[in-house]
């Protein structure tokens, strides 16, 4: 018989894991975000009747530029883009492919999401077994297949390279805290501000901001943030 304790718990767990579950099973169905028209790989999630994207992701598809301070967040959007048909320009050495920055953007989301269910777990605690944790890596994982898939220049052969090491280092990151919930290791539940202190993911929110900038801007670029 489970202790009135362990009823409790297992009943917090079943709290915190059904919505997520529930959530998940609905995402084959969220609609697609279009901006001015144009089809993009940004999914609109509806929770009690409201609609929600990324913010990261509309700086993203606005090229824009979003700014995160202590006690504000900044989205600066550029003026609109005459849309006058120009005739076509000569592609250049360092530009992305737009089906590629779309789907690259999209893969980027996935990963934010990702990276937020395993910190949840860090937050609250949670012992989960591989099954569970692997949900989120296969959903990134198939993400980041349909992107490579959509790669056709060199520079986006480059920028996909980048991308590869941000969802291999996630996955390093995320199998480390899957053993240590196995182990019952609590050490990062316990630690004041153990995920913002963390050196992996400081690399990885660095590396995150700075795929954003580049992929809105078309064109490839390097950064140390993301070896």
């Amino acid at each position: 018989m489970l202790s009135h304790l362990q009823q409790k718990l297992l009943l917090s767990l079943t709290a915190i894991l059904v919505p997520a579950v529930a959530i998940s099973a609905q995402r084959d169905s969220d609609p697609r975000l279009f901006v001015n028209g144009q089809s993009t790989e940004a999914s609109v999630l509806r929770i009690n009747g409201r609609s929600y994207v990324d913010i990261e992701t509309v700086a993203l598809l606005t090229h824009g530029i979003v700014t995160f301070q202590s006690n504000h967040v900044l989205l600066s959007i550029p003026g609109a883009v005459p849309s006058a048909p120009s005739a076509p320009s000569a592609p250049s050495a360092n530009g992305l492919s737009r089906e590629f920055a779309s789907s690259a953007i999209a893969t980027l989301a996935e990963m934010k999401e990702w990276k937020g269910v395993v910190g949840t777990m860090v937050t609250f605690g949670l012992a989960v077994d591989d099954k569970w944790a692997l949900m989120s890596q296969d959903r990134v994982a198939a993400s980041l297949e349909q992107t490579t898939a959509a790669a056709s220049t060199n520079a986006d052969r480059s920028a996909l390279q980048l991308l590869s090491t941000q969802f291999a280092n996630l996955a390093k990151w995320e199998s480390e805290i899957v053993a240590e919930r196995k182990d019952l290791n609590g050490a990062r539940t316990v630690t004041p501000n153990a995920l913002q202190n963390d050196p992996v993911l400081i690399k990885f929110s660095n590396c995150g901001r700075f795929l954003s900038v580049m992929l809105g801007s078309g064109a490839f670029g390097d950064n140390p943030s993301c070896d």
